[in-house]
């Protein structure tokens, strides 16, 4: 039985520019080489690194930042591996840090392979619960002070109403940090909802510290095609289009047989129409943030 296709039919909508980078991807190994975590929130499929970049060539994207999937927990040698495949000056990485295990000559070790930043990840589609905000402030105070030292950011990657609940702690963080998925804000409740306008105002706080990862919006939207995404991603474009970046979120975990990476492409050249507009968000915005020459 052959694998479907999502992609099937979809051709790019625009040229990628120079330098294109996807900010937000995932790579899996062989099973039996790299062992999973114990936070297992779908069945890790086999996705290596030949099998991303296949369609990341076909966008022509050619700068490439992993992102530590939660399945592997703490152990990044899937995504390092990965890493060390490609040349140095096209990819970075972003991991999942046990900050009470690391020693110093481990995190120099880490900067020098190209990592950037470490995450803090809960899952989209945890409900609200009391006290979890402040459960993590210690650990994110201590991942601060590392990435102060090393000049990397923290990745965040919560459900929208926890990132309002961490908003006095970003607000604050005297460090550069990232959100994905535009804040996992639901798409059906529009960018006049209370929490999408607070978070736009810490994004557009003049510090330029907060970047928006415009990627994963078959988490936070309800309609087909994902039309109901358009005004949220519309509202960031128009208030701070010097701090998104752009990724795929491949391979569309848990979706992965619905959703295709060039349809997710192709929606940006909705949302922006302007070909200088995608370019700061796909090349001029990343180089920025990630440290490309």
């Amino acid at each position: 039985m052959t694998k479907h296709d999502p992609d099937a039919g979809f051709e790019p909508a625009f040229a990628a520019p120079p330098n294109a980078c996807d900010t937000h991807f995932h790579v899996f190994g062989a099973a039996e080489r790299y062992s999973y975590g114990t936070d297992i929130r779908y069945k890790p499929p086999y996705e290596p690194l030949e099998a991303y970049l296949k369609v990341a060539r076909r966008l022509g994207l050619v700068r490439y930042v992993f992102v530590q999937p939660s399945a592997y927990g703490f152990d990044n040698s899937c995504i390092l591996d990965s890493m060390r495949e490609l040349n140095p000056a096209v990819r970075r990485g972003i991991i999942d840090l046990d900050e009470s295990k690391t020693s110093d000559k481990e995190l120099s070790n880490l900067n020098a392979v190209g990592v950037r930043g470490t995450r803090v990840n809960i899952s989209p589609i945890r409900k609200p619960e009391a006290g979890l905000a402040a459960s993590m402030l210690p650990r994110i105070a201590r991942l601060t002070k590392i990435c102060k030292e090393l000049g990397w950011h923290l990745d965040f990657l919560t459900p929208g109403w926890l990132v309002s609940e961490l908003m006095p702690t970003l607000r604050e963080l005297p460090i550069e940090f990232s959100v994905a998925h535009m804040g996992l804000y639901l798409a059906k409740n529009g960018p006049e909802q209370p929490g999408f306008q607070e978070f736009l105002k810490l994004v557009g706080d003049g510090s330029k510290r907060c970047w928006v990862k415009l990627t994963g919006i078959y988490r936070f939207s309800t309609k087909p095609d994902f039309v109901d995404v358009k005004p949220i991603a519309q509202a960031l474009i128009a208030n701070v289009p010097d701090q998104l970046i752009w990724g795929s979120d491949f391979p569309h975990l848990s979706f992965h047989d619905r959703v295709g990476t060039i349809q997710l492409y192709n929606l940006l050249g909705e949302w922006a129409p302007d070909a200088g507009m995608r370019k700061r968000i796909l090349a001029d915005n990343p180089a920025q943030l990630f440290g490309f020459k």
